[in-house]
């Protein structure tokens, strides 16, 4: 056998050994393992009888309702609404495109290589470049936001208010460990307040008296105004956590930094924040979904977010009842996101780890 065989056999036989030992290496690893097989035993065969087996794929919703299964039919007919909520069908081609560029953001962004000032940029221009798109502001017909919805306005919601909040949630950090008094008791304010108060509170602020209290609050954007408060609401959470990674960082790194002459904007540029950041990557991306989990609330002030989308979609007259087969696809999108993005966190936890 070759070098290269060996190498591979010594591999498998390795993995093999670890998965053994996780599996069934002690007493609870082996109840463990036994509850969860027949579990797993007891769940699955009905659920595929339901979901394969017994599922009606084509045909009308009487069809459905005559057989025991899932109704993919309705998936089939009602998917561009799952998609996209009430958009008109002729223009749907805008919120796919909206969808591919926000998603194609993401994807850039994701290599650190790609960290620099263009993308900051792209940051800038692609939400209000979907936001137009959408609205049809560039390009007729005008389409108001009230019909704007599913997973557009899903990822929109949250990737614009996250990457908004991360900044004023440094400053937030910053300020709270401040030497100001002043200055360190008003941001002490802001992030108790905020986290104190639920999100469909400050969702109801920005439907009914922010208008008040604002000149022209009127003339904002419904969804415009809970954008402006979602950020300020996560902007309290995300501080906390950056301020955890400030407070991880050793004294020695600012006193060395001191030493060097570097003034408290340097130090914090140069030095602490690119360490405190690093460290907190995990509890970030867990409040990225989070958030992004978050965005169904928006149906409380009428925005049809995915998961809105799916459930009106389930109360057409003509497909009427299908609750499990519209959740079950808009559970499948949102658990195919957070995935993604923790494997993603792992991934850039351990290259960010790697030394230079």
């Amino acid at each position: 056998m070759s070098a290269r065989g060996r190498f591979f056999v010594r591999g498998l036989m390795a993995n093999q050994a670890r998965w053994r030992k996780g599996l069934f290496g002690t007493w609870l690893n082996s109840v463990v393992t036994i509850a969860t097989v027949v579990l797993l035993a007891a769940i699955v065969p009905p659920f595929v009888r339901w979901a394969v087996l017994d599922a009606t794929w084509v045909g009308t919703a009487a069809d459905c309702k005559a057989g025991t299964g899932a109704c993919w039919a309705f998936i089939g007919a009602k998917l561009n609404f799952i998609l996209y909520a009430f958009y008109p069908p002729p223009l749907h081609w805008r919120p796919v495109l909206v969808t591919l560029m926000l998603g194609g953001l993401l994807l850039l962004t994701a290599h650190p290589r790609a960290w620099r000032a263009a993308t900051l940029l792209l940051w800038v221009l692609v939400p209000i470049a979907s936001w137009l798109l959408l609205a049809g502001t560039v390009v007729g017909p005008t389409v108001p936001s009230n019909q704007w919805g599913g997973i557009p306005i899903t990822l929109l919601v949250a990737m614009v208010c996250f990457s908004l909040a991360i900044p004023i949630a440094i400053l937030l950090a910053l300020a709270r460990q401040s030497s100001m008094g002043g200055l360190r008791t008003l941001a002490i304010v802001f992030i108790e307040v905020m986290r104190g108060t639920p999100m469909v509170a400050i969702l109801y602020v920005a439907m009914l008296i922010l208008p008040m209290m604002i000149p022209g609050g009127q003339l904002i954007d419904k969804l415009g105004r809970a954008m402006i408060l979602i950020t300020l609401f996560w902007s309290a959470y995300v501080a906390e956590v950056v301020r955890a990674g400030l407070q991880a960082i050793p004294a020695g790194q600012y006193e060395a930094a001191r030493a060097l002459g570097l003034g408290y904007w340097r130090i914090m540029r140069f030095v602490v924040l690119p360490q405190a950041l690093r460290l907190v990557i995990p509890a970030l991306v867990n409040l990225a979904i989070g958030f992004l989990l978050a965005t169904s609330l928006l149906a409380t002030i009428g925005v049809f977010d995915l998961l809105n989308a799916a459930k009106t979609a389930a109360i057409d007259p003509n497909w009427l009842g299908f609750y499990d087969e519209a959740y079950l696809v808009a559970a499948s999108i949102y658990f195919a996101i957070c995935v993604i993005g923790s494997r993603y966190s792992l991934w850039l936890e351990q290259r960010l780890r790697q030394p230079r």
